[in-house]
């Protein structure tokens, strides 16, 4: 709830300063010749579309999460190995400060986990079968710790929010764009939402990179989390585990940035990429042990 609030108060607090820019500067009289005068409106709609649909996803995560992956989420331990999952994470979650999460097993043959969910206190944490049949216990201690951390630090709420203000700002400039390019249009007529849908993609392309950046910097420190709540030495285990058969990732686009194993980039496709190598995440935990 803090970090919503922060959030809400944050985006009022940029829709101040804008305003204040706007009118200090005179832009107001010459947006208002554009046919922009109600600029203040124009925010605040796209911030309702733009964070209004970051919500939404945040909200509604773990549900889909659970029928997207087909979870079967963990009531009463059925084997030494379901007990073993419930009681880690039980303990993790203690030593984290949260909530304890639920607690699940998806089928898939690549090892893999995910954490998602609204908050801290409200969170799924899954782990796959792959995961549990070929990785040995004690990196799979590390990668539930891992996701633990991601819970910890409020990683799913931080990118949604992130997410959500850079979709506020996509939409915003992209009218503001397309207006003084379509002079004539006002605000209306095909062409003009043809203009705005093209912007938007390429706004939403840099936005992109700033979600992936925040993405592959948060997977460094879920990684230190998970050697924090395990060992050092389980995490690099777990890591080079992963080697195997990472970028196999079966997860949906909407929650690969969730998993532990992220897809592989090339070139410029690693601006765009949700984790970083495994390679430099093992040299970050090696270079932290030292």
């Amino acid at each position: 709830m803090k970090r919503i609030m922060l959030f809400l108060g944050t985006n009022l607090a940029i829709l101040l300063v804008l305003s204040a820019f706007i009118q200090i500067f005179g832009l107001d009289r010459w947006l208002a010749a554009q046919g922009m005068g109600n600029y203040g409106g124009l925010f605040v709609l796209a911030a309702v579309f733009g964070m209004g649909g970051s919500f939404i996803s945040l909200a509604i995560s773990k549900w889909m999460a659970k029928k997207m992956m087909r979870v079967q989420v963990i009531e009463q331990p059925r084997s030494e190995s379901e007990r073993w999952l419930l009681e880690t994470v039980s303990r993790q979650a203690k030593q984290a400060g949260i909530g304890m999460p639920e607690v699940g097993v998806f089928d898939s043959p690549v090892m893999n986990a995910f954490a998602t969910g609204m908050s801290r206190n409200n969170a799924l944490v899954a782990v796959s079968t792959g995961l549990l049949a070929n990785m040995h216990r004690d990196g799979v201690e590390a990668v539930l710790g891992h996701e633990v951390a991601h819970v910890a630090n409020g990683d799913m709420v931080t990118l949604g929010l992130i997410q959500g203000v850079l979709n506020t700002f996509v939409i915003f400039f992209a009218h503001v764009l397309a207006r003084i390019i379509m002079r004539d249009s006002r605000g209306g007529g095909f062409a003009y939402y043809g203009v705005v849908f093209a912007l938007e993609m390429v706004f939403g392309l840099i936005a992109s990179i700033i979600v992936a950046w925040f993405s592959r910097y948060r997977e460094f420190r879920a990684d230190a989390g998970g050697a924090e709540l395990s060992e050092s030495r389980k995490m690099i285990l777990a890591l080079e585990s992963l080697q195997k058969t990472y970028g196999q990732s079966e997860l949906p686009k909407e929650m690969a940035a969730f998993g532990i194993s992220g897809g592989l980039g090339q070139g410029l496709a690693k601006l765009f990429a949700s984790h970083p190598p495994l390679e430099q995440r093992i040299a970050a935990l090696r270079e932290a042990r030292s």
